[in-house]
């Protein structure tokens, strides 16, 4: 009877280490993705490096019409089953291009917004250039009372799924990209082209450009819809200096370029002088960072673009701070900084390799 006992307890115990051997193997990019995740500021910023194949090319042969599509992609894909529910609200972010002081090429930008934790996500695609990108985590459910933990757990399963959610971001080429929100739209969709999301476009653009002109040819490839209609242009630049303004009005994908060295993104519809705005700062914001500019020859140093940016972060018609991230990407030799929440006390070096 001992005997058999034994016997019985060392199959179950062969069988367990079997099931874990077979688990380590199937989800080893996963675990050693999560396994990557720190964080970086208390205020809730954090870092992960994303191993494996995160489908890309797979979700562009489908595309997504709405946010459910996408759940559903992520879910299966990524997400082994787990289900996820995206969160949007509306922001208000300010961006600029400029150069430093040894002429390098600057893409500086905002994101304000309701508190909103965020992560950098470092990917580097089998069949894409790698790109580093930030992203929204309040987008898909976290919050100030809910927020991931280090390492390898149950409750940070879902940051998995961040390389469909970037805000903001630049690839290996210099190719850099990030949305603001914008009061209004005008888009028909093309029933003979696939569709994306506002940050599957930004993923697209990442993997898949080299520059400014093939990000373009890229956007007018698929139409676009807007999560939870939270309507957004695009600033993207690359490593030349070339920027564009990128927007969709009178049904179609509108390029808005500039004849000064550098260019300047806010909340309001640039496209034929509109200046279609959302009634609240974008203007001020806008004209304070062109008036820096101007002033410095475009040409700012490090600090000057640190003390701008947080000088133009936004504070609600109550007096709470919607500053929640601030990053500087350096076009010309791929490094960055980035800080959270104005706190000029942890800048956050990084560098694309």
């Amino acid at each position: 009877m001992k005997k058999s006992l034994k016997i019985s307890l060392i199959i179950i115990l062969l069988l367990l280490v079997l099931i874990t051997i077979i688990l380590i193997v199937l989800f080893r990019n996963e675990l050693k993705t999560l396994k990557s995740f720190i964080k970086i500021d208390d205020y809730g910023m954090y870092k992960m490096t994303y191993y494996g194949d995160y489908g890309f090319d797979d979700f562009l042969k489908q595309g997504a019409t709405n946010d459910k599509d996408i759940e559903k992609f992520v879910t299966k894909k990524l997400l082994k089953g787990i289900p996820i529910k995206f969160n949007v609200t509306d922001s208000g972010c300010t961006a600029f291009i400029t150069k430093n002081e040894n002429k390098d090429i600057i893409f500086a930008r905002n994101f304000d917004f309701t508190y909103a934790p965020s992560m950098q996500l470092y990917t580097n695609p089998q069949n894409g250039y790698s790109s580093v990108s930030t992203v929204n985590l309040s987008f898909i459910g976290y919050s100030e009372d809910y927020l991931p933990t280090k390492g390898i757990s149950l409750n940070n399963f879902l940051t998995l799924s961040a390389p469909y959610l970037p805000f903001d971001g630049m690839n290996e080429k210099g190719v850099t990209i990030a949305l603001l929100a914008v009061p209004e739209v005008q888009m028909e969709s093309n029933e003979n082209k696939i569709t994306l999301n506002t940050t599957t476009a930004i993923r697209l653009v990442l993997d898949k450009a080299s520059n400014v002109d093939e990000a373009i040819e890229l956007l007018k490839n698929y139409n676009i819809y807007f999560s939870a209609d939270v309507y957004c242009h695009y600033l993207i630049a690359d490593s030349t200096g070339k920027s564009v303004i990128v927007e969709y009005y009178d049904n179609d994908l509108q390029v808005i370029e500039t004849d000064k060295e550098y260019q300047v993104a806010s909340n309001f519809i640039a496209y034929n002088n509109l200046n279609i705005g959302e009634g609240y700062t974008e203007f001020n914001r806008y004209d304070k960072v062109v008036n820096k500019l101007e002033a410095s020859n475009n040409s700012l140093n490090i600090n000057d673009t640190i003390n701008l940016l947080n000088d133009v972060g936004v504070y609600d018609k109550d007096g709470f701070d919607k500053l929640q991230w601030s990053v500087v990407y350096n076009l010309t030799n791929k490094s960055g900084i980035i800080w959270a929440h104005r706190n000029k006390s942890n800048i956050i070096d990084f560098e694309l390799n």
